[in-house]
């Protein structure tokens, strides 16, 4: 792929984005308020996720395996 076509793209999802979001009506002011709260929360969420459901999928594992007939840990 050439530049051109990649920078075209981006800047197509990038104005995918604002038609979504309705955020090209904002003032720019309020369009980078409004993206950096967008980002922020996106961000947060993405950090969650990455800490917390490991968790809840080996607890998940665990306690599907004890259900159905494996062998508990020693606590040994």
């Amino acid at each position: 792929m050439d530049i051109k076509r990649v920078k075209d793209y981006i800047y197509w999802l990038y104005y995918q984005y604002l038609l979504i979001t309705c955020s090209y009506v904002l003032e720019p002011w309020e369009q980078s308020m409004f993206h950096t709260i967008t980002v922020t929360v996106f961000a947060m969420v993405v950090y969650t996720a990455y800490v917390f459901v490991p968790i809840h999928v080996r607890l998940a594992f665990e306690f599907f395996s004890q259900m159905f007939g494996g062998h508990p840990e020693s606590t040994v």
